[in-house]
């Protein structure tokens, strides 16, 4: 199955609320009137676009409609597409153009955090990268034996120290290793705590410390892993952990399993945060690369 078909099967849910949801008001109108914006900005908000991006969004399209001379509802469903097309233009590649590049991955425990690291070790080996992994979430018995397990499906190696170990120290000793090793990517898993932000952000400080001096010319990524499933809860998350870290970019999981796929637009809209990855089932292979044309395409297709 190609990544499109993979997308719009991960979508499938999203897409029906979605574009049922919005079908529903435009066939329900016969003219663009104030009434008709009203309903549409409030469909949009219960499919968990939220209230600020579907203000936005619904602005814009009176812009639109203004500009066009636009009076039939059914003109607005490719007006949508551009607007929301607009919204998430950008960059969205992963930025590992050094050898080694180093990826930092964060959330909350929970959100798919290792699994995410399991998959993209693997697509990184897949095209031919020689990848180590850090097992710098060290206050989690589990997560260092869950993320061993997902280093040897994926075909890579792991450097790891006991649990309780200084996670820093975990990371140092990985580039020492990526280094020797001739490695092209170093991933570092991190531990998964937001309730007490001020220790999450010094220990990431801490690692982003050792990375710039160890690394200093190495391309960074630090990629926050959300599970899309807990909706706006998801985008909340996101403007946390923004304060406590440098995000480059977001790993959408889980966006099978749900109808909140739509939390993708106010996560780049209201953050400005690109959606650099997106898990689209829970085989190795269903992490998959964010096209955000393919996205749109999905959502507004017959």
């Amino acid at each position: 199955m190609g990544f499109f078909e993979k997308l719009k099967n991960g979508l499938k849910n999203t897409k029906d609320a979605l574009a049922e949801k919005i079908g529903a008001v435009i066939h329900s109108f016969t003219k663009i009137d104030e009434d008709f914006f009203e309903e549409l900005e409030e469909t949009l908000i219960l499919s968990d676009i939220g209230a600020v991006t579907s203000e936005k969004i619904c602005e814009e399209l009176r812009k639109e409609v203004k500009r066009t001379g636009a009076t039939d509802p059914a003109e607005v469903k490719g007006m949508l597409k551009n607007i929301i097309a607009e919204i998430l233009s950008g960059d969205n590649t992963l930025n590992i153009d050094t050898k080694p590049s180093v990826i930092m991955v964060i959330g909350v425990n929970g959100a798919g955090k290792t699994t995410t690291i399991g998959k993209l070790a693997y697509n990184l080996k897949n095209e031919g990268k020689k990848v180590i992994v850090a097992a710098a979430d060290t206050f989690r018995a589990a997560a260092i034996d869950q993320l061993e397990v997902w280093t040897q499906r994926a075909g890579v190696d792991i450097v790891k120290h006991a649990e309780g170990s200084d996670p820093a120290a975990v990371v140092f000793d990985a580039i020492n290793a990526g280094v020797a090793r001739n490695a092209d990517v170093i991933i570092c898993d991190t531990a998964g705590r937001l309730h007490n932000k001020k220790n999450l952000m010094d220990e990431l400080k801490k690692i982003a410390r050792i990375v710039n001096n160890k690394l200093p010319d190495s391309s960074i990524e630090v990629l926050l892993v959300l599970d899309a499933t807990t909706g706006q809860n998801a985008v909340n998350q996101a403007r946390l952990f923004k304060e406590a870290a440098d995000i480059t970019g977001i790993v959408l999981t889980k966006l099978d399993g749900t109808a909140k796929g739509g939390i993708i637009i106010p996560i780049k809209q209201e953050l400005d945060i690109p959606v650099k990855l997106v898990g689209v089932g829970e085989k190795i292979d269903d992490l998959q690369n964010f096209v955000p044309e393919d996205y749109v395409e999905v959502l507004f297709s017959e």
